[in-house]
């Protein structure tokens, strides 16, 4: 696991300001609602996998762009979504553009969190 680096590593990487602040603020929503899962820095941003390694069953990442924090689930279009802020992507993946930490809500985050968690595990469960 040597070549994948700790997410605080990328998080020391980012400037500080709002963007930092949205990427701070998220971790512990994360690691709060996947316990099990392992984190690190994949395809050049935060990643948390519930596999064997980075990137085996990933489940969501979060990456600073210039402007906005993306949150995004690698199924995300799987997730059941009543607030509608999940944004499709390309294949199956999902995403929320953040600009600020007053969007982020915790409780609907946590639900997302827990439900893309359930469908890596149950999708691992199947090789």
């Amino acid at each position: 696991m040597g070549k994948f680096a700790p997410v605080e590593e990328y998080v020391a990487g980012l400037a500080t300001g709002p963007l930092r602040d949205i990427v701070e603020k998220l971790l512990p929503v994360i690691d709060a609602a996947l316990p099990d899962a392992n984190s690190a820095v994949y395809h050049q941003a935060p990643t948390w996998s519930v596999g064997e390694a980075p990137g085996k069953g990933p489940v969501c990442y979060v990456r600073a762009y210039s402007k906005y924090v993306t949150f995004g689930f690698w199924r995300g279009q799987e997730l059941k979504d009543p607030s509608e802020r999940l944004q499709p992507g390309a294949r199956n993946m999902g995403q929320v553009k953040l600009t600020s930490v007053d969007e982020i809500d915790e409780q609907l985050f946590t639900d997302w969190l827990k439900q893309a968690g359930e469908l890596e595990v149950a999708e691992l469960a199947k090789s």
